[in-house]
């Protein structure tokens, strides 16, 4: 797997080794960085996985589509005018040429129609789960969002996470000011600060490292239900409560 920065802070993912004559690419906003590698590797493309319809995740597939004619997959459930394989939750992308078998996953809430593609060991997650941190609500509820969420904190722990944009930073620095006692995320946020320091990506992260310090699947832990309470002024009687309390109180953060 190989991220192909975009933009400000976008990563878009390719799926293949050099040595192999086709590759798949993940959520292309761009198609120029693209084109670029393709260029350098001589591949050509195999497919297109698109996760959402927002704009920096599929406004490159037009040209890419025309220069690499392959089949875009993308969620059944939003109107994206390049897909023509679209996807509903458990079905199944066989990409014979790269001997790799995905299963897409319906995580909405960002978007009303987003997907996530699981692999072995690994997941495409999008703009739903961010390293230290989730995406925001735009077209569905906190408690969809939860949910979603939650279907993702069942995978194995080991499972490597692959999200789409470069926000680590800036998350785990929130997640400290809701959960300042947690040591494992003050040597999260120290570690990534300083690979960023070195302009390497911080992704992906593991499972097993947002269940320990990502407050927005932390929502059962007492430390995050009391900063939620403390933020709200009340009691909050459900998981799904403390993550619109902590998720509203991130709407309005600002990284320092």
């Amino acid at each position: 797997m190989r991220a192909i920065p975009a933009f400000s802070d976008n990563y878009i993912w390719l799926l293949g080794e050099e040595d192999r004559p086709e590759v798949a690419i993940v959520d292309p906003g761009d198609a120029e960085p693209v084109l670029e590698v393709l260029d350098l590797r001589r591949q050509r493309l195999a497919a297109i996985l698109l996760t959402h319809h927002h704009a920096d995740h599929v406004g490159g597939v037009a040209e890419l589509v025309a220069r690499h004619p392959a089949p875009v997959f993308g969620p059944a459930a939003e109107r994206i005018p390049t897909v023509d394989r679209p996807l509903c939750d458990g079905q199944t992308v066989s990409l014979a040429a790269l001997d790799l078998e995905l299963q897409a996953l319906a995580v909405p809430g960002h978007t009303a129609g987003h997907l996530a593609y699981l692999g072995e060991g690994f997941a495409l997650v999008g703009d739903t789960l961010f390293a230290g941190g989730c995406g925001r609500v735009f077209e569905g509820s906190p408690e969809e969002m939860h949910r979603s969420l939650g279907r993702l904190a069942e995978l194995p722990p080991a499972t490597r996470i692959y999200c789409a944009h470069e926000y680590t930073v800036a998350n785990l620095r929130f997640a400290r000011e809701v959960e300042p006692a947690n040591a494992r995320l003050a040597a999260r946020l120290s570690e990534a600060q300083a690979v960023r320091a070195e302009g390497r990506p911080t992704l992906p992260s593991t499972l097993a490292d947002e269940l320990a310090t990502n407050p927005f699947l932390r929502c059962g832990e007492a430390a995050i239900i009391a900063a939620a309470e403390a933020r709200a002024g009340r009691r909050l009687n459900a998981t799904a409560e403390v993550f619109a309390v902590v998720r509203g109180w991130k709407d309005g953060w600002r990284s320092r």
